[in-house]
């Protein structure tokens, strides 16, 4: 069963809690079924790598390992502070057709 998460891809975030806490960067992919995201630099693991036509070296290879998308805060891009995300429902001026946009809780601006 998959989620509606908080937290989309490209998204600028803060790690908040967990071995990589105040560590800062952008949502590379979201999970939404295991409610996880990967994160730029964020969470580095090493994986052993057999050599393939691809990497004919082989050897260890270091990776984004995902996070809980509940210990990652969106940062704003208007006020760039860490918040929680609100949702507003507008209506579009030309059309007439209603969307779902996200806010920011404490500049209370869109994004």
């Amino acid at each position: 069963m998959s989620q509606n998460l908080h937290v989309h891809k490209n998204d600028t975030v803060i790690v908040i809690t967990g071995n990589s806490v105040s560590k800062q960067g952008k949502v590379l992919k979201v999970f939404p079924v295991t409610a996880s995201v990967i994160i730029e630099n964020v969470n580095i693991i090493k994986r052993h790598a057999r050599p393939t036509q691809k990497n004919p070296q082989g050897g260890v290879v270091q990776k984004e390992g995902p996070i809980r998308a509940s210990n990652v805060m969106v940062v704003c891009p208007k006020c760039s502070k860490p918040t929680r995300v609100g949702h507003k429902h507008i209506t579009d001026a030309t059309s007439g057709k209603k969307k779902t946009v996200r806010i920011c809780k404490q500049c209370n601006e869109m994004f």
